[in-house]
């Protein structure tokens, strides 16, 4: 289908509008208005009208020199080092196509990965993803060109799953061979007479395996697993081994190897059998021989199913590999026989072709094979899960994932793993493509995985749905309803819409509606991103309850189950709401989890601006999300962590499991969109929302205004926006981070701006703005803690947005000071030093502190125990041990929590009520509260 105006196109022709005379002349002489307006109109029918602010395209935003920048350096290097045929491997083999020798990725997106390979093809969807968001971000032709080059290749794949299996034809050892390539799952099946009934007989082949797998079928004629014969390339102990009975695997009379047959190297085996005596050769040497061997096809009659690489036992792999040159004789060839077959064909040999069937399989197209036996027993090349696929299918393995799942009551991922959750990560990669390069096929391969799913969950009971989305992990389908929702702007088939809506999971939805919190126990990433699609499902519907749900699990999630750094879950579940302490483990946090609340808190900021969504965008991608990334180059790996362990003494794992996770993908797709939320704009155009504070230059061309922001932050505390274009009368809207407790002061062309910005809010700047106007922000940070809410001793530092973390091996949590030395303002950072050339480094007690945010592999602490055995103020030690209530608060955390203090008297009058509370209440005598006076009265402060 022709694809409309992107609404980028739009922008485009508005700002060349806009830079035109407002009224053109006609032939006719007459004015008329000019296209902007009408553009951007039409522009912002790609925003949902429920939208009070928008986003900005990420062509609009651009990084500048620092943190962000440097670290999606580091991912646009391995977005173009990587090569993206071996992520096409496994498409490619799903569908019978060549490989092109590449090498599947391994872990989760391989065969031998875990649980079978079941969820490959989504690491595919999210390197799309990373390198549509590249493109856009950077325009580089390397990123269009590897687009161009995947979605060619799935595009081939989809069309090859409709056809039946083809050939794929090899060099084979005297001509041509075929190939069954692993993950294919396409076997030969051959016509019942095949065995001719025969008394005596010899099968004879040349096969060049490329896997090691165990079980696997050269041959397996058989009606079901009690009457067989059949040759496995492998069995227990690595060996061929070959096999006939008719009372199953008790009853086997069989023949085995001595050696294993080697990979990627055409062998020869043939097995005779004639007077009761079994012969077993491997390239022309008798390696088994059994005299007892009494049975023979003829004592297994006529047989159902007679296959080349498939086997009885529905549980053996299909064989992987290529064959030539299979011949059955119906008498026991002579060892000189089978010597002779080593060094030519058949055809050529004194034994001439098999006279019971003889395949050359030199076929280079098609499906079938012919029998030169002269018998006419015509060969097929067939899919074990049948076939073709329906219309609009497109994956990297069968449909069965999704037809067992709708008959699956528990969870089994070696059998069904997320199948839906895979079609999400493709359906999304496949849309942002075609975001970034308008390439129709992209639009068209997404439009049909819909109209396939649409076709498929449609005609379920809404039974079997709501029991389907409610498994764990099997059922799992990640953000796909949001995805969906975004094709439907783009496609308007209602088809489009129904379907998302068939991933309502009403027990879920209804729960959070009533602001019933039914977490504990739930898995966290299963469900973050099932919200993020019922907001988009309520831009589409209306439907209050998606909102109302979305919005209630947000709080659910922040701050009861957030640790400091922005993350969420334990071993990838939630526990109890408000246990943060009693879950802290090796496997915390894990990394998609912070990605997934970054994307709802967007959602949810575009609906309503309260400040409390990007007040923890900041926290979690400044810390969780750039901490996941390692600080270095690697063309073959993302470098990303899975879990994030905040454990005493923790070392991130950057290259976690067996590769290719979900948390790999997600830190994929980060790691090139860290533009995406600096700027919002009013959905009407009257303000723009500054939300982060980053190196950047916004290109608003509505306004024909650009916005460059420099800045350092957080090493710099503050930064500046210049403006250019031409002049706009709008708002700015400035956030002020809940932390900026020690000011916020804003300068427009070097004169304060009136007003008192309020933490945890935005503030605004209203003006017509004009080019080189400058705006400076300063907000001097504070270092403070934020404490477990299960367990107030146990905490975390903060230097304004930056969580710090201390540089240590031990693995017991440390014991911190803090108070010893704090300012009247609250600010701990009086205990700390700062380590000359290395920006927001500190040293406490010896031991260095550092931003969570770097990715080096040190051993770290997130969280320390809080320490104060004494009363000291200004670093005047009282004499008085720090007594404690019996939730952990201690007398100096009463004191400190009424901060910051106009002054040294404030300071002391504090200290004089919270003792006079204590000794009342008998937690102090009444003689050490009097020296904790004096102390408090006798010390100096810093500010």
């Amino acid at each position: 289908m022709a694809r409309p105006l992107s609404r980028r196109t739009l922008l485009q022709a508005a700002a060349i509008a806009a830079a035109a005379p407002a009224l053109s002349e006609t032939t006719a002489g007459r004015a008329t208005a000019a296209p902007a307006a009408a553009a951007v109109a039409a522009a912002a029918l790609d925003v949902p009208s429920a939208w009070t602010v928008r986003p900005f395209d990420p062509e609009d935003v651009s990084l500048g020199r620092g943190l962000f920048a440097d670290k999606r350096q580091l991912m646009l290097d391995h977005a173009r080092g990587y090569d993206v045929n071996r992520l096409l491997q496994v498409f490619r083999a799903n569908a019978g196509l060549s490989t092109g020798g590449a090498v599947a990725p391994g872990g989760w997106e391989g065969l031998d990965g875990e649980a079978n390979g079941n969820l490959r093809g989504h690491y595919t969807g999210h390197f799309l993803t990373m390198l549509a968001q590249a493109y856009r971000g950077t325009k580089e032709p390397v990123f269009a060109d590897r687009i161009g080059t995947m979605v060619g290749a799935l595009t081939e794949v989809r069309a090859a799953l409709r056809r039946d299996p083809a050939v794929l034809s090899v060099p084979g050892r005297f001509g041509t061979g075929a190939d069954q390539v692993r993950g294919s799952y396409q076997y030969v099946d051959l016509p019942a007479a095949v065995l001719g009934g025969a008394s005596a007989i010899t099968l004879s082949v040349w096969v060049r395996p490329t896997h090691d797998a165990g079980w696997t079928r050269v041959f397996d004629f058989g009606d079901d697993t009690a009457r067989y014969l059949y040759l496995a390339a492998r069995n227990q102990a690595g060996v061929p081994r070959f096999a006939i009975t008719t009372s199953g695997a008790g009853g086997e009379q069989a023949l085995n190897g001595t050696a294993a047959l080697p990979l990627n190297q055409w062998s020869h085996l043939a097995v005779t059998i004639a007077g009761g005596t079994g012969t077993l050769y491997v390239n022309g040497a008798a390696v088994a021989r059994n005299t007892a061997m009494s049975l023979t096809p003829a004592a297994l009659g006529t047989l159902k199913n007679n296959w080349l690489g498939r086997s009885n036992y529905s549980a053996d792999p299909v064989f992987a590999g290529a064959y030539e040159e299979f011949n059955v004789f119906s008498r026991a060839l002579t060892a000189a026989e089978i010597t002779e077959l080593q060094s030519r064909r058949a055809a050529d040999a004194s034994t001439g072709r098999g006279d019971l069937a003889s395949y050359a399989f030199d076929e280079t197209t098609g499906g079938t094979f012919a029998d030169a036996s002269g018998r006419g027993l015509t060969a097929t090349l067939r899919r074990t899960w049948g076939g073709p696929s329906h219309p609009g299918f497109l994956a990297a393995y069968p449909e069965t994932q999704f037809i067992d799942l709708e008959s699956r009551t528990s969870s089994d991922y070696t059998k069904v793993w997320a199948p839906y959750y895979t079609a999400h990560k493709i359906l999304r990669g496949l849309l942002d493509a075609y975001t970034a390069t308008d390439d129709d096929r992209a639009l068209d391969l997404a439009s049909g995985m819909c109209d396939w799913m649409y076709s498929r969950l449609s005609k379920l009971p809404e039974s079997t749905l709501q029991r389907m989305w409610g498994i764990f992990s099997s059922g799992e389908f990640g953000g796909i309803v949001e995805a969906i929702c975004d094709l439907h702007t783009i496609t308007g088939k209602s088809e489009h819409l129904a379907l998302a809506k068939l991933f309502d999971l009403d027990r879920l939805i209804d729960a959070c509606a009533a602001n019933t919190d039914i977490l504990d126990g739930l898995h966290a990433n299963q469900h973050i991103p099932i919200f993020t699609g019922y907001v988009r499902l309520y831009d589409e519907t209306g439907e209050e309850r998606y909102l109302t749900a979305a919005r209630n699990f947000w709080d659910m999630v922040v701050p009861h189950r957030m640790y400091g750094i922005g993350g969420t879950s334990t071993g990838e579940f939630w526990k109890a709401r408000d246990v943060i302490a009693g879950t802290i483990g090796g496997a915390t946090a894990e990394t998609c989890c912070a990605y997934n609340m970054l994307k709802l808190s967007r959602a949810l900021f575009f609906h309503e601006q309260d400040p409390k969504y990007m007040d923890y965008y900041e926290r979690a991608l400044y810390n969780q999300v750039l901490g996941s990334k390692q600080d270095k180059p690697d063309s073959e790996k993302p470098l990303v962590t899975y879990f994030i362990g905040l454990t005493p003494g923790h070392v991130r794992d950057y290259t976690p499991k067996q590769g290719t996770t979900c948390c790999e993908g997600t830190g994929m797709e980060s790691a090139t969109k860290y533009q995406d939320s600096v700027y919002f704009a009013k959905a009407n155009g009257s303000a723009l929302y500054v939300n982060l504070y980053s190196p950047s230059t916004l290109t608003w061309a509505e306004k024909g205004v650009t916005v460059t922001q420099t800045t350092r932050y957080p090493q710099e505390q503050g930064s500046t926006l210049a403006f250019g274009g031409r002049r706009a009368s709008f708002t700015l809207r400035l956030r002020v981070p809940s932390w900026a407790t020690a000011g916020f002061r804003v300068t427009v062309n070097g004169r304060a701006v009136s007003g008192t910005p309020k933490p945890g809010s935005y503030f605004d700047v209203s003006r017509t703005w004009r080019a080189g106007d400058t705006v400076r922000i300063a907000m001097p940070f504070r270092t403070r803690v934020e404490k477990a809410l299960d367990d107030p001793t146990l905490q975390t530092l903060f230097h304004g947005p930056v969580n710090l973390v201390a540089r240590d091996a031990a693995t017991e949590y440390l014991k911190v000071g803090l108070y010893g030395r704090t300012g009247l303002s609250g600010d701990l950072s009086h205990s700390l030093t700062a380590v000359a050339g290395k920006p927001l480094h500190f040293r406490l007690d010896g031991t260095e502190w550092a931003p969570f945010f770097e990715g080096t592999e040190d051993p770290t602490h997130a969280y320390f125990r809080r320490s104060e055995p004494k009363v000291v103020f200004g670093g005047r030690d009282s004499g008085v041990a720090n007594p404690a209530k019996p939730d952990g608060t201690t007398l100096l955390d009463e004191v400190w929590a009424g901060a910051p203090f106009r002054n040294k008297g404030a300071l002391v009058a504090r200290v004089r009520s919270t003792v006079d509370a204590w000794v009342t209440a008998r937690l102090l005598s009444r003689a050490d509260g009097d020296k904790v006076v004096s102390t408090a009265g006798a010390a100096s402060y810093q500010p």
